[in-house]
């Protein structure tokens, strides 16, 4: 965090550890983790864990945050995933620092524990395959019922466990399930499946295991055996915290510690989705260009489209911790890139639609440096030279033959200033004689209005412009929500996922004009191109032969709500 960003408030999570402190609890100490599963990008509701788990334990003296990943599913992880998530906790500002864990690194001792919860009378290996197993489970409102092999003999389970693990059975063949209550009114606690056959390579143990650990019995243990005091999970892992407790409890003096699970609301969003399946899926079938693709709720997705680090946390800090439900509107994240961008962003000057203008007035060799600052509020963000010559480019919908009431741009016989430049008049229109189109505008200056205003009559609009010799082609991509509807996860249920993507969610402009050496300014460079919003020179696709940018933010809000800081 840097010393401009305010301090969380104190949520109920920062007062329980508060507390815990005072009292001595957990030995005075604070650990927490962040523990992704590899098997998909992290995304903005991942960003309000990462800042919560790294943030509780930045603002304790001696707290410590591991990263720590999850990866007891071979069959949906790839170190693709590892890396990009490495990469996005550290983007983020985050650092583990030498804590950086696998579960995959406990799976010798978790065997060892589901021997000692086999010996001890705690679970059972069981035959039912999947489907059976899922009749045997019950409902909500009828209780389960017990594997014909529950009371199989602890000697006898053991023996097949030991069995399983050399590798004898093929997948599906037989569990090893814990052995609970199948009338629980929590359907986690109905003697849940703890570890599985599977002949699969392990990204990080080869082929060294043929069982794998489930989620729910490898997450509570791993907790413990790193010390942690304080883990921080979404609500969605309330109904689990029995199963976490039970387990830890049956192995109370051999692990370690009893971790303290706490939940919290997870984000929803506005025209997003954040169900890994979900953007899979996106991706799968091509309707997004990968996981980072602008579009995406993913922290690669927002940092390519231009998003900081520093405007994620501060959209983390504003929503706040709550066990109440977490339904944001999409403009409050834009709020806090627009509230950054505005601060930080050089400017710049890009037309994205060009109408060539002729200044009549302006003799065809003539070229004039004009300066133009870099930021109106940061002078120490210096200058860069705009050129002043006969053929320049204006915005097509900054001219009007048959303007509308209140339009204060060109048209035929007004005026109008150009940014950072002359005021100019439109004295003719050439049309193409065939469609009646517009194709050029031949227009006079004054030469005394250059950073000053007529003296004798008053000119309203103000247009931003550049040189059609002195700037460069461009490639802009303009980004809509990707779906059509606030709630996506509410419209999923029954619809076909085709039908709720947004088909203007992506607008490609390739004849565009920016500045001449914007091109070369490093990948993920944002600027604000005045009068039109942010944009992030593409980290993908972009070269200086064929620089691609994508936009932002705009510089009002989706609602037209604040006022354009830009102009």
């Amino acid at each position: 965090m840097s010393k401009n960003e305010e301090a969380p408030p104190l949520d109920f999570i920062r007062q329980i550890v508060a507390n815990d402190l005072a009292t001595g609890k957990h030995g005075g100490k604070v650990v927490t983790r962040f523990p992704p599963e590899p098997n998909g990008f992290l995304h903005i509701g991942h960003a309000k864990s990462i800042c919560l788990n790294f943030g509780v334990a930045r603002e304790n003296a001696g707290g410590q945050c591991n990263l720590r990943f999850d990866d007891t599913n071979p069959l949906k992880e790839e170190d693709l995933y590892i890396q990009s998530i490495r990469t996005d906790v550290k983007w983020l500002g985050f650092d583990w620092q030498e804590h950086m864990y696998y579960a995959s690194d406990y799976f010798e001792p978790l065997y060892q524990f589901g021997e000692r919860l086999i010996q001890d009378g705690h679970a059972f290996i069981c035959e039912l395959n999947v489907e059976q197993m899922r009749e045997y489970r019950g409902t909500l409102t009828e209780p389960g019922r017990e594997s014909p092999w529950r009371n199989r003999s602890s000697q006898e389970s053991l023996g097949l466990f030991r069995r399983m693990r050399a590798g004898e059975f093929p997948e599906g063949r037989y569990t090893l399930r814990a052995k609970i209550d199948m009338a629980s009114p929590n359907i986690n606690m109905r003697d849940p499946v703890i570890y599985r056959i599977l002949h699969a390579h392990h990204h990080q143990t080869g082929d060294q295991w043929c069982i794998y650990p489930t989620y729910d019995y490898a997450h509570c243990i791993s907790d413990a055996l790193e010390g942690i005091t304080h883990s921080l999970c979404t609500l969605e892992f309330e109904d689990h915290r029995p199963l976490y407790d039970w387990i830890l409890d049956r192995l109370e003096g051999v692990v370690g510690c009893h971790p303290q699970q706490i939940e919290f609301s997870r984000l929803v969003m506005e025209y997003t989705v954040v169900s890994k399946r979900k953007l899979n899926a996106l991706v799968r079938s091509g309707v997004v260009d990968g996981w980072d693709d602008p579009r995406m709720p993913t922290i690669s997705g927002l940092r390519r489209r231009g998003y900081t680090p520093a405007a994620i946390r501060e959209f983390c800090r504003r929503i706040g911790i709550s066990k109440t439900p977490n339904n944001v509107e999409l403009s409050l994240l834009e709020s806090c890139i627009r509230d950054d961008l505005e601060q930080h962003a050089p400017r710049a000057m890009a037309v994205l639609d060009p109408l060539k203008v002729v200044i009549t007035t302006v003799d065809p060799d003539h070229c004039q440096a004009l300066t133009a600052a870099n930021h109106p509020q940061n002078p120490e963000m210096g200058s860069r030279s705009l050129y002043w010559m006969r053929e320049i480019f204006i915005e097509r919908e900054d001219f009007a033959e048959n303007p509308p009431k209140q339009f204060k741009r060109l048209v035929p016989g007004g005026e109008v200033r150009l940014r950072h430049a002359y005021v100019i008049r439109c004295d003719e229109v050439i049309k193409d004689p065939a469609s009646g189109a517009v194709l050029e505008l031949r227009c006079s200056h004054d030469p005394n209005t250059l950073h000053a205003n007529p003296t004798d009559r008053k000119v309203k609009g103000v247009i931003h412009w550049l040189p059609v010799q002195r700037s460069r082609q461009a490639e802009i991509r303009c980004y809509e929500t990707l779906f059509n509807t606030p709630n996506p996860d509410e419209a999923w249920q029954g619809e076909d996922f085709m039908r709720l993507i947004n088909p203007n969610s992506l607008q490609i402009l390739s004849h565009c004009r920016i500045e001449e050496g914007l091109q070369n300014s490093p990948a993920g460079t944002i600027f604000q191109f005045e009068r039109q919003g942010y944009f992030c020179l593409d980290s993908k696709h972009a070269t200086a032969e064929r620089p691609v940018f994508n936009r932002t933010v705009g510089l009002r809000d989706s609602w037209g709500k604040q006022q354009n800081k830009g102009d």
